[in-house]
């Protein structure tokens, strides 16, 4: 019998999805039993599931202030944007809240043509900025295909691909004119943790300075820890114009999107109408889910935890690769994020899917057309991201099943 829903990205006969009851920390209560989510499901839940924090606060939220419009001023809606900026570099001044990752990219587009008065935008063909028409526009895989043409004005780069080293987006700059703004993640997550060089940041800072156009770093996936620092791009010497943010800014328990603005940007808004807005902007649930949970990366060393636990997990997948190296290529990551190129057609891939199934791992399995590779290149990847409550002891479980799984297929 098939549900009476459609799962998303992908064709729905045949759909393989599971039956979620609960979990706890880094363990997922599902209908087959108890699973190791080494996924954080999509990216969101940094602080763990079933987290009764977060759950109390959500409540006490509902039962004192559950609705209220998006021009309404209350008291976490204030402390909550106070919160972001003191977390932000300095100059951030201004936050538009949004009801996800997504459309804080698309928010972030339209500020940008607001701003500079340019419709023209850059990114990469190997980043993925969101669902929504303007995102997936931004993106670069085959999700932006599917749904062509897109925006006009978007321009796509090679930047991070194995074939090209530094970055073409200076260059790509100078060709096209009028560009209005560069959207780049920090850390290229879902399309196969990609991490720019040192002082790639800093080059693209300075080319959207000599040519007029805003730097929007996505941190939608890489932010709130996951790198082990609180957003991906302090790992680089540079600060962007807008920082975006969803998933783990409410760790998966509220519907809650950020654009935080620098005053360079924001200032424009003094005298000019920003003409950007969301019946639920700034909902009181996701708000108050979001504020209980950058209190609790606070309180209990997410971001901590996740930068000291890098080298073991580095480790163990290292020695997973010495292991099965006709399988296994690059291992790369920061903090709990990590990808592991593998070496595998569709139909050991699809026999690894199983594999870890049966060892009860969720992780993000991905084929070549959702990672872009160019041929000649490891054709599928392994990405990780565990929620950042992750022990050592864990961390170990969780590679060692892997080890089994890769074992099966190897």
């Amino acid at each position: 019998m098939s549900d009476p829903f459609f799962h998303t990205w992908q064709a729905q006969r045949g759909a393989k999805p599971f039956e979620l009851r609960g979990g706890e920390g880094v363990w997922l209560e599902t209908a087959s039993g108890r699973v190791l989510d080494f996924g954080a499901l999509v990216y969101q839940v940094n602080p763990g599931h079933g987290h009764r924090r977060i759950a109390e606060a959500i409540a006490a939220q509902a039962t004192r202030l559950a609705v209220a419009p998006p021009n309404a001023v209350y008291p976490e809606k204030r402390e909550l944007a106070e919160r972001l900026l003191a977390k932000a570099p300095k100059g951030f001044t201004k936050v538009l809240f949004t009801l996800g990752g997504s459309d804080a990219n698309e928010n972030a587009l339209k500020i940008a043509r607001l701003v500079t008065g340019r419709y023209k935008a850059i990114a990469r063909y190997r980043g993925y900025h969101g669902a929504t028409f303007g995102a997936v526009s931004l993106s670069g895989d085959w999700r932006r295909q599917a749904v062509e043409p897109g925006l006009p004005g978007i321009v796509h780069v090679l930047d991070l691909d194995p074939t090209i080293t530094g970055t073409q987006i200076p260059r790509v700059m100078e060709l096209e004119g009028n560009v209005g703004a560069v959207f780049l993640e920090s850390v290229v997550g879902a399309n196969g943790v990609l991490i720019p060089p040192k002082g790639y940041y800093e080059e693209v800072r300075a080319a959207c300075d000599r040519h007029g156009a805003l730097l929007v770093i996505d941190e939608v996936l890489a932010g709130f820890g996951r790198t082990g620092k609180l957003f991906g791009f302090e790992h680089w010497d540079f600060t962007p114009d807008m920082i975006t943010c969803g998933k783990a800014l409410t760790g998966g328990y509220g519907t809650l999107g950020a654009v935080l603005v620098h005053e360079r940007v924001a200032e424009r808004f003094e005298e000019h109408v920003l003409a950007c807005g969301l019946t639920h902007h700034a909902h009181p649930i996701g708000v108050a889910a979001a504020l209980e949970t950058l209190r609790v990366y606070d309180d209990e060393k997410l971001v901590e935890n996740a930068a000291a636990l890098e080298p073991r997990m580095r480790a163990g997948l290292l020695a997973l690769r010495g292991r099965f190296s006709e399988i296994v290529g690059d291992v790369r990551g920061l903090g709990l994020l990590f990808a592991m190129e593998l070496r595998l057609g569709d139909a050991r891939r699809a026999s690894l899917s199983a594999a870890l199934r049966e060892e009860k791992l969720h992780a993000h399995l991905k084929g070549p057309k959702e990672i872009r590779v160019p041929e000649g290149f490891p054709e599928s990847a392994l990405v990780l991201s565990p929620p950042l409550c992750l022990t050592a002891e864990e961390l170990d479980e969780g590679v060692a099943r892997i080890g089994r799984a890769l074992a099966k297929v190897a």
